[in-house]
């Protein structure tokens, strides 16, 4: 068994890792994809619980544009995360990995509902947890929801899972010359407006000296890496 830096962890996905080539809905193949790699860290020994995003299936942000009110467009971003959910944890039983879903608005025929000691409980036994309908609260995004999330596992790293190995001074798909960070403060991202999370996120994992993690899931072994305590991505602590 390798020797691990962070025991307990909080994986966060957002919902286009499980949208097919035109960024939208749920592919199988991409779920299963994830599930493979949650799989490899989960057979390290590591306790993971997981938040993901909707924004493969609705975007609050079109709805406003469009004259929608701004928690009813969030209700529904909070539903979407709770299908997103629940095609993971298909996904992660399928490959043999005892899964969980809790969600903040009770839907009790498809989910638990969120109760922290039973979600800890579940850790404990070594099931993946995955937590669904955000904060069950409007006006929060789901970066928030795993920043909460993370603090009240008493996780020992909030892993921001991307497309990129790390964060940058600029996009480095559009500026090839952009400057990548290995190491940052949570003062410096908010100081620079750096796109790690947003800044309700940030401020909590600042308050509660829980350090941020930005890997790229989907480069080999990155992720066992950095579990390990290897230099991978980018480090973001208080």
């Amino acid at each position: 068994m390798p020797k691990l830096k962070f025991k307990r962890v909080l994986l966060k996905l957002g919902g286009e890792s499980l949208a097919g080539e035109d960024g939208f809905g749920i592919a199988p193949t991409q779920a299963e994809a994830i599930a493979e790699r949650i799989k490899g860290v989960h057979e390290m020994g590591v306790e993971i619980a997981i938040v993901i995003g909707a924004g493969n299936l609705w975007r609050g942000k079109q709805g406003l544009e469009l004259g929608m009110d701004r928690a009813t467009a969030d209700y529904m971003g909070m539903l979407a995360t709770v299908m997103n959910s629940m095609a993971l944890m298909d996904a992660l039983e399928r490959v043999g990995v005892y899964t969980r879903v809790q969600s903040a608005i009770e839907m009790r025929a498809v989910a638990e509902p969120y109760i922290r000691r039973r979600a800890i409980r579940h850790l404990e036994k070594g099931r993946v947890v995955i937590f669904g309908a955000g904060t069950g609260n409007p006006f929060f995004s789901t970066d928030t929801a795993a920043a909460l999330r993370a603090v009240e596992m008493d996780a020992d790293v909030l892993i921001k899972a991307t497309k990129v190995d790390g964060v940058y001074d600029s996009d480095p798909k559009k500026n090839p010359d952009a400057k990548k960070f290995d190491a940052l403060t949570c003062i410096d991202v908010l100081n620079r407006r750096l796109e790690v999370m947003d800044s309700t996120a940030i401020t909590l994992c600042m308050d509660n000296n829980l350090p941020i993690l930005v890997v790229n899931l989907w480069n080999d072994n990155d992720l066992e890496r950095a579990l390990r305590g290897e230099k991978v991505g980018t480090l973001v602590t208080a």
